[in-house]
């Protein structure tokens, strides 16, 4: 009788044992750690099963494993039995398949999630929630570019899942949600206390190019580089450092975009106030250069007011020349006040103006007729430029050259570098002209050479030239001709060919022109003065004497 009930609670036993599930193999089970060794935890997870798990897989990143004999844990069951007949468990893909299921249902929800970054990859960052491993791309990790991400590395943050696809194991969140959806509330907050012209406390958050972001207190407000003082600010670092508390003014408020416009300079007194009574027009004053552009330079006259020296008026010589080559940066320099205009906030200043016109100062030091000597600075087709005292030019037209050869011949014969002499003709102040002669030159020597001589007297001349119209002759340097009709009385004398170079005649002055270097000779009005002469004292030929006979006895007297 006992050995047929023993039986049956066997047969029950066994069938009970029958009716318990064996766990299928890639699902989540229950556990208990029985051991801790080599880095190993020993799970017992029931049906006479155990499994080993590395320690780290249940660390959180960054931290150390909290794990204890006794501690029940759940693993994913991989394979019942492998190589070495303990069952396949991994702690890591349980967390995944929890995670996953939790994560789904926040995506559904919109929900935000728990999570930390522990590592960096392409374009982004990974990060870890509670068992899935997300992409973080490095565009959602804050509203700015992050330069270092050191500090966000292993932090327990919220955020926010853009998408999610579990059969291919892909997760994309973002950080940047949540901080503008915090912002945007804490933002709201803050400007609604706000009011444009109210004057408020912040600090420095970032500064760019531009300008500056300085922190109101959970809102950032643009303090725009133009704004920071009334002088000229190349660089807002010049200011501001990153983490300095400022005073600033609140010039705008937009509410729908929600940006805050900032000003510094607003809580300082505006230096164009006085700009009327400081710098009168026609002044002159001390400044310092602080930019240069093509169209001229802008100087500094105290801070707050910067005027233009346009480039027309930067020198009285320099034309077409870059301002650059004229001052520098940060040059001290002197100038005029030459135009304000309050209403836009300009000045128009002269460079030129503080020294005198140098054309003006020719002028008065060198009136006309004045010799001058200098370099031939530059050769054109229609004359020679001089340089002269202060940096100016003077111009020697083709047709001033020479008395004796075509302007296009004379001109030739000077180079650049050339040292000439030349009198000065005339000067035009406003023009900024000066013309000059270097043949007037020779009038002065003619005057010297002429001087006592008059129309009327009689003067050796030396044959220079013969050519088929007359001879050239030169009396005391100057050069004249005398054309054939006033070679001789007689027809048949007039011929160049009966003289010689070389020979010596003496000739009548007919003209005397100095300014245009010209005597006027003849042999034929000699003769017929010497023949009315010499009629007037021996009498004429209508008294029987012959014309032989009078100019033998004019001879004779003479000799």
């Amino acid at each position: 009788m006992c050995a047929k009930t023993t039986m049956e609670e066997f047969e029950a036993l066994l069938n009970e044992s029958f009716e318990i599930d064996t766990p299928e193999e890639g699902s989540v089970v229950k556990g208990k750690v029985i051991a801790i060794e080599a880095g190993q935890a020993i799970i017992d997870v029931g049906y006479k099963m155990e499994g080993r798990v590395d320690l780290k897989e249940f660390a959180n990143p960054g931290e150390e494993a909290k794990l204890a004999v006794g501690d029940e844990v759940e693993v994913y069951l991989d394979r019942v039995e492998n190589a070495r007949g303990e069952a396949s468990i991994s702690r890591e893909k349980a967390r995944r398949e929890e995670a996953w299921d939790r994560l789904e249902k926040a995506y559904a929800d919109e929900e935000r999630v728990e999570g930390a970054i522990f590592g960096r990859v392409k374009g982004g960052f990974t990060v870890d929630l509670g068992g899935a491993v997300a992409f973080l791309p490095g565009s959602q990790v804050d509203v700015r570019p992050v330069r270092d991400a050191g500090p966000l590395m292993g932090l327990k943050q919220p955020f926010q899942i853009l998408k999610m696809d579990r059969r291919r194991g892909n997760i994309v969140v973002s950080r940047r949600a949540i901080l503008e959806e915090s912002r945007a509330e804490q933002r709201a907050e803050v400007i609604a206390n706000l009011t444009e012209g109210q004057t408020v406390d912040g600090v420095v958050k970032n500064i760019t190019e531009y300008g500056a972001f300085v922190d109101l207190g959970g809102v950032d407000g643009l303090l725009h580089v133009t704004d920071m003082a009334w002088r000229r600010v190349n660089h807002p670092s010049e200011i501001l450092t990153i983490g300095e508390t400022v005073k600033v003014q609140v010039i705008k408020i937009n509410k729908d975009s929600h940006r805050i416009s900032l000003g510094m300079k607003q809580l300082q007194a505006d230096p164009w106030d006085t700009v009327g009574d400081k710098f009168p027009i026609g002044s002159v004053h001390q400044g310092r250069v602080t930019n240069i552009t093509d169209y001229g330079a802008f100087v500094e006259l105290q801070a707050g007011v910067e005027g233009l020296v346009h480039v027309s008026e930067m020198s009285w010589t320099k034309k077409n020349v870059h301002p650059g080559k004229i001052v520098s940066t940060s040059q001290e320099v002197e100038v005029m006040v030459l135009e304000i205009d309050e209403a836009k906030r300009r000045v128009s200043l002269g460079l030129k103006q503080t020294q005198r016109n140098p054309w003006e100062v020719f002028a008065e030091t060198h009136p006309s007729g004045t010799v001058i000597e200098g370099e031939v600075k530059n050769i054109t087709e229609f004359g020679l430029f001089i340089g002269l005292d202060g940096d100016i030019d003077g111009m020697v037209h083709l047709s001033d050259i020479s008395w004796d050869a075509r302007g296009e011949d004379a001109i030739q014969d000077y180079r650049k570098g050339d040292m000439v002499k030349a009198v000065v003709q005339d000067v035009d102040v406003e023009k900024e002209r000066i013309s000059l002669s270097i043949k007037a030159l020779e009038n002065e020597h003619m005057a010297e050479a002429v001087d006592g001589v008059k129309r009327g007297s009689v003067v050796t001349v030396e044959i220079t030239a013969i050519e088929d119209g007359g001879v050239e002759v030169e009396y005391n340097g100057v050069k004249s001709f005398i054309r054939r009709s006033d070679l001789a009385r007689d027809r048949q004398d007039q011929r160049p060919e009966r003289f010689q170079v070389g020979d010596k005649v003496d000739v009548r002055v007919t003209n005397v022109d100095t300014k245009t270097r010209r005597l006027g000779l003849s042999i034929k009005a000699r003769e017929i003065a010497e023949e009315k002469e010499a009629i007037d004292q021996y009498g004429s030929s209508d008294s029987g004497a012959s014309l032989g006979d009078i100019l033998g006895a004019a001879l004779n007297r003479n000799n």
